[in-house]
């Protein structure tokens, strides 16, 4: 954003940016190309190395690219799960699904991104399947 508006401001006759700004700029236009490029590989990497897995017994979701990590959630100690959308993601169709295990104060893990059909099913499948699970 810094960049851009530098840009702007480059290319405006009543504005005189300082000379080692003006020697400067292609070198800050060259490093703001690639780091949103290595940004933008490694959001795709991200997005394609999420995961979830709902069994008989547990939720488990698995992320990361450098540093991979699988949370597993038993489903008895899930406290509740919650539904969360933005204007955006309300715009597409999406939520966010997230997982609270008893006794914790923070959400256990969350999913973005999913279909809000296919979040609603997954919440009311684990709801249901704690109660059943418990009285068992």
């Amino acid at each position: 954003m810094v960049v851009s508006a530098l840009l702007i401001l480059y290319w405006q006759p009543w504005v005189a940016l300082p000379r080692l700004l003006e020697v400067y700029l292609p070198q800050i236009q060259l490093t703001a190309g690639v780091f949103g490029l290595l940004s933008s590989v490694y959001g795709i990497l991200a997005d394609k190395n999420k995961g979830y897995a709902i069994r008989e017994h547990d939720f488990s979701y698995r992320s990361g690219v450098i540093f991979q990590s699988v949370v597993s959630q038993p489903i008895l100690r899930i406290q509740h799960v919650e539904l969360k959308h933005g204007p955006i993601d309300r715009h597409f169709g999406l939520a966010s699904l997230e997982i609270f295990s008893a006794g914790g104060t923070m959400h256990t893990f969350a999913i973005q991104g999913l279909p809000e059909e296919k979040a609603r099913e997954i919440r009311s499948y684990v709801l249901t399947h704690s109660d059943i699970t418990a009285n068992d």
